[in-house]
């Protein structure tokens, strides 16, 4: 295990009627105007936006509003919530949504501070010093965004998916209520769960040696997340198992499991060039990357791939080998028994255009930490996710 400094000053309130304390944490927080960014109206619909207009009445708390944010979030629709923020001198941000939500309000809130173009965030250019006060409040458990200091936004111009962060967008307070989540379609109960265990992946599949705590801490997560899963695909309304999904997902990446260890992220960058290119959702692009990834890679850490196997998917016979690829065969099973894709070819990719796709994630290569890649590699991986 590596030396590490463990920080996370997010205030998580969970539960049931948890949303329409949101005006008496701001208030807390010395905030009197807030934008309130959210996407494209699903909470109308579940009585959140209801929900959260009242308490910031009844707090005193003057809003203005910002929708429309897409699934794959786009700079155009930060740089417009910037200029709102501005205009309107908000004191801060509050993202009522999923992860994609949460994402642009992190952008949002940094480039309202920030003199330059916030772009220049994302590509080194410049960092945050300064950031508007966030708030969040959870519609879709997923990314881990309402308890880390991270967000991915698409420059659609440049074609370019990248991340950015700091220790000042932690969200300030993030309420998670999982009974909102129960009108969810199935298929994002599934993306999110996948999103949730390729989090967990990137830290646990890093090559560091001696995790041992932190590997019984990720495959409980993953465990958590495929039982639970499957029981929501059963019934949406289980609240038992969408508090159980909706904790899996915030442990995922909210810091806990990834300290002490490097992450690779390699599985993350590739798809982050397939969701450019074809507008996927962004777990239904993990779902096929990171099994193929995982195939590329395996013998750089077999050990760590067949303790996996055993542990998750009681894998126990064979050798390290084998078992290693009856794990990822597993896990493939389990992404298609939930209804997501686990080829290129499913989701409309043509093989001509793998390497606009392998060229696009080669931008940041060598990606990852287990094998880094270079380009070559890059294509290889998405020759074995095409079908």
């Amino acid at each position: 295990m590596l030396n590490f400094t463990l920080y996370n000053p997010t205030k998580l309130v969970f539960g049931e009627s948890t949303i329409e304390t949101i005006g008496e944490h701001l208030v807390k927080s010395g905030i009197r105007k807030v934008l309130i960014v959210y996407g494209k109206g699903s909470i109308m619909k579940n009585g959140v936006y209801d929900t959260v207009v009242e308490s910031l009445e009844n707090n005193n708390i003057d809003y203005i509003k910002l929708s429309g944010v897409k699934p794959n979030p786009v700079l155009s629709k930060v740089q417009e919530g910037i200029k709102l923020a501005k205009e309107n001198e908000v004191d801060g941000v509050l993202a009522v949504g999923g992860g994609s939500v949460i994402d642009s309000s992190k952008a949002i809130a940094a480039g309202v501070c920030y003199e330059g173009n916030v772009w220049e965030l994302f590509e080194g250019k410049g960092s945050v010093k300064k950031a508007l006060s966030l708030f969040t409040i959870l519609t879709l458990s997923a990314t881990g965004s309402e308890m880390n200091s991270g967000g991915v936004v698409t420059n659609e111009d440049e074609g370019k998916k990248w991340s950015f962060g700091s220790p000042l967008l932690y969200p300030k307070v993030s309420i998670l209520d999982p009974s909102v989540q129960r009108s969810l379609p199935s298929n994002q109960t599934a993306n999110g769960a996948i999103d949730a265990i390729s989090h967990v992946f990137e830290a646990y599949y890093g090559g560091t040696e001696s995790t041992d705590m932190l590997d019984e801490l990720s495959e409980g997560i993953i465990r958590t997340v495929i039982t639970h899963t499957r029981e929501l695909l059963k019934d949406s309304n289980n609240y038992k198992s969408r508090s159980e999904l909706a904790f899996a997902a915030t442990l995922a990446l909210n810091g806990l499991n990834g300290v002490g260890r490097k992450g690779d992220w390699a599985s993350h960058s590739i798809e982050h060039s397939l969701s450019v290119l074809n507008d996927i959702a962004h777990g239904s692009g993990l779902a096929i990357i990171m099994p193929a990834w995982m195939k590329y890679v395996y013998k750089e850490d077999v050990k760590k791939f067949a303790k996996f196997a055993c542990h998750v998917f009681t894998i126990n016979e064979g050798s390290d080998e084998e078992k290693a690829l009856k794990g990822i065969e597993a896990l493939r099973d389990f992404y298609k028994e939930i209804g997501a894709p686990i080829t290129l070819k499913e989701v409309g990719v043509k093989r001509e255009e793998l390497d606009f796709i392998a060229d696009n994630a080669a931008i940041l290569a060598p990606l990852g930490t287990l094998k880094p890649l270079k380009r070559d590699d890059i294509y290889n991986i998405l020759e074995i996710a095409y079908e």
